[in-house]
């Protein structure tokens, strides 16, 4: 597994104060929705830790691949497109799920409108890229 001394100083920060805090971290997260997801790397094989903040739909958990508006997508995207079976950290629970990108269209925007309106930065990453930012459900 990833772990926190092999990530970058932002996201160790994050999942240090993920765990202490039962799920909830400050700064720029404040007040957002923080899950920590673990996927398995799709070339190294080597569990992968990623904290993302999400939304809800139904009993489904919405992450965006946006990496702030990159020009490409993240490293976790790519891992759970070649092994959806992941594991999640929300709050205090830790459970299995499988993700799956979302095809259609509509459904994306609709998904993708509900970031927006969490979190507002994801609008800012939608104008700072050509690519259509994907969006992932992640379900028990």
């Amino acid at each position: 597994m990833t772990t926190p001394s092999e990530m970058n100083d932002f996201n160790k920060q994050i999942v240090e104060e993920f765990r202490a805090n039962e799920g909830r971290v400050g700064g720029m997260f404040e007040g957002k929705n923080v899950l920590l997801l673990t996927t398995i790397g799709a070339k190294s094989g080597a569990e992968r830790l990623s904290p993302l903040v999400y939304t809800r739909d139904g009993d489904r958990y919405v992450v965006a691949a946006s990496m702030g508006g990159a020009p490409k997508n993240p490293a976790w995207y790519h891992n759970l497109v070649a092994n959806p079976k992941v594991t999640l950290e929300v709050g205090t629970e830790k459970f299995e799920a499988t993700a799956t990108v979302i095809a259609d269209r509509a459904e994306r925007d609709r998904l993708y409108a509900g970031m927006v309106a969490h979190a507002e930065g994801f609008a800012d990453y939608e104008k700072n890229t050509s690519r259509l930012i994907p969006i992932v459900v992640l379900e028990r």
